[in-house]
């Protein structure tokens, strides 16, 4: 039975499913139909995730045993490099042991995004989903440590950014040269030059071109109350509305219904760079790239 030769293990909020698109373009590459199976994060678990959404969510679509994780992977031929994305991976205290068991010779792709800015933007998507219950950031970073202990499946704004505390679980298992780590800043900048150099790092022709032309996952919050409880009412109708809508029209609609979101409040931004400052210092340590401009 085939299982992946790569995963992109994160981070969350940061090009993951933008990433995983571009690489589905490629005829060397196999990618799971299912983005997100969570596997590696999930195996054999009772899933009791218990925020808002999460039974229409999480705990319907992750997938928790090797048996239906292999059917991912039936319709692979004669692709070279066979992923899947799930950016819980990174975030996940025990994936990393579960994908050194079962692929120990994978290799692994994160892309990683200011830590206040993913924070934020995690914030804005659930708001956009209409699953966010705290009337602004600053309440919702007061309540994660209690989402957490309630066993919340999403919500855990400042956790997900601690990017070398997760980083370090995969080093102390893996060799460094299966691990390769990109910015999201690049992907914006030049996705066509980050796409390729993940294709060289997983083994396929790296000269191919893929689509970038569209936008996925941009953040944006409901112009009015009444569309958000629309959405709020109407979410589990997402995967029909993905399936009868085309890329374009789909992302037309986005652009009628949803508005920038407002800026990020100076003091949440200081507090934000306290909280990440020794996490951001040990991560440019490691990438020997300077990430000061992360704590401005």
């Amino acid at each position: 039975m085939t299982l992946p030769n790569f995963l992109v293990i994160g981070a969350a909020k940061a090009g993951t499913t933008a990433l995983y698109y571009y690489l589905k373009q490629h005829p060397q590459i196999y990618m799971s139909p299912e983005k997100e199976p969570k596997f590696f994060a999930l195996e054999g678990d009772k899933l009791d995730f218990r925020g808002p959404g999460d039974r229409e969510n999480i705990c319907k679509s992750a997938i928790t045993d090797i048996e239906t994780y292999h059917q991912l992977f039936k319709g692979v031929t004669n692709e070279i490099a066979v992923g899947e994305a799930s950016p819980l991976y990174l975030y996940s205290p025990v994936a990393a042991e579960r994908i050194k068991k079962y692929i120990p010779h994978a290799k692994l792709i994160a892309i990683l995004r200011n830590p206040i800015e993913r924070a934020y933007s995690g914030y804005i998507m659930h708001v956009r989903e209409g699953r966010e219950t705290a009337k602004d950031f600053a309440e919702a970073l007061q309540e994660e440590e209690a989402r957490i202990r309630n066993n919340w499946g999403w919500g855990h704004y400042v956790s997900v950014g601690l990017y070398h505390t997760q980083l370090k679980r995969y080093l102390d298992l893996f060799d460094k040269e299966q691990i390769r780590v990109y910015l999201y800043e690049d992907l914006k900048a030049n996705p066509i030059s980050l796409v390729q150099d993940v294709f060289k790092f997983i083994g396929v022709e790296h000269t191919f071109l893929p689509d970038t032309s569209l936008k996925y996952n941009v953040a944006g919050v409901p112009k009015n109350n009444a569309l958000r409880i629309l959405i709020r009412n109407f979410n589990s109708l997402k995967p029909a509305v993905n399936f009868l809508l085309p890329d374009k029209l789909r992302h037309y609609v986005r652009g009628q219904v949803f508005e920038k979101p407002p800026v990020l409040s100076h003091d949440i931004r200081q507090s934000l760079i306290e909280v990440y400052r020794e996490d951001v210092s040990n991560l440019q340590n490691f990438l020997q790239r300077d990430l000061s401009h992360w704590l401005e």
